[in-house]
């Protein structure tokens, strides 16, 4: 194989988040409408270099994908050894806000997974004027605590390993091996308490179900994209959501799972580029 390098840049944006200095790493590739890309809990924005690398894409949208302070090659705050670190709300939607507005994009499209995919409802909900459109992935009003998160930072137990071995299951088995274990080996990696904090938005604190009937699609567009064999958040629960939220588009995508961006890529962007097409045609 020749050697070749992916035309996209990673940078560290130094700003203030929550009223703490934060080093944030980022990486960005295309031009035109910003697309700003939320990684999954206790992983990274490499979950979306497929998306970085492709042409399609790239050609008229500016891919951003930041990691959350905490995850991947952002690092923690000062103090974050006294600390024990619980994602709520409020610092989510403000992190992801603060972003934006030090990027100086104007009108980004914000796309997330998971957690990511939980927390555009909120900013659709709070922060439409700013926004020209949201894509949840994988995204709900909530969710059921299906298990104890309590001992996923424990002394006794391989963190990484442990998420891992929660989140295996959440993958389609039509997803390509190389891709599979690639979203995989990122959780492994996932800094110790980083998962369960991220689960403690995802289960406990980010239950938006009784609001979301207060997002208005004409001021911001809602595009909701589920995997099939997603158990976590499920079709159901994503048709429940949308149910909620007059003028919300739904697509169940055939042969995906919790992490459609990572796990297959090619399936992916079968249902994605049609949401990205809307959005330019309609301006929205």
């Amino acid at each position: 194989m020749r050697p070749w390098i992916e035309p996209l840049a990673g940078r560290y944006l130094h700003l203030e988040i929550g009223g703490r200095h934060q080093r944030l790493y980022y990486e960005e590739a295309g031009q035109g409408i910003p697309l700003v890309c939320l990684h999954t809990a206790g992983s990274d924005g490499r979950q979306y270099r497929g998306l970085l690398n492709d042409a399609a894409v790239t050609a008229d949208f500016r891919v951003i994908v930041f990691d959350m302070p905490w995850h991947g090659k952002s690092s923690p705050p000062e103090g974050w050894q006294n600390e024990e670190y619980r994602l709520t709300t409020p610092a989510y939607t403000d992190m992801i806000m603060t972003v934006c507005r030090a990027l100086e994009l104007d009108q980004p499209v914000v796309m997330g997974c998971s957690i990511g995919g939980r927390v555009v409802l909120n900013l659709a909900l709070e922060h439409a004027e700013e926004l020209r459109a949201v894509i949840g992935l994988q995204s709900s009003g909530h969710v059921d605590p299906y298990y104890d998160i309590k001992w996923l930072h424990h002394p006794d137990v391989h963190s990484g390993e442990v998420c891992a071995g929660y989140v295996y299951g959440l993958v389609a088995p039509q997803s390509p091996e190389t891709d599979r274990w690639e979203t995989l080996w990122h959780y492994t990696q996932s800094g110790p308490g980083v998962f369960k904090g991220d689960l403690h938005f995802y289960m406990i604190d980010g239950d938006i179900r009784d609001k979301v009937s207060g997002i208005d699609t004409r001021k911001c567009p809602v595009y909701l994209l589920t995997g099939e064999y997603d158990y976590s958040c499920s079709p159901a629960h994503t048709r429940s959501t949308a149910a909620r939220i007059e003028g919300a588009e739904v697509t169940i995508m055939d042969e995906l799972g919790h992490f459609p961006m990572s796990e297959n890529p090619a399936q992916f962007r079968r249902y994605l580029l049609p949401v990205l097409q809307q959005i330019l045609v309609t301006g929205e």
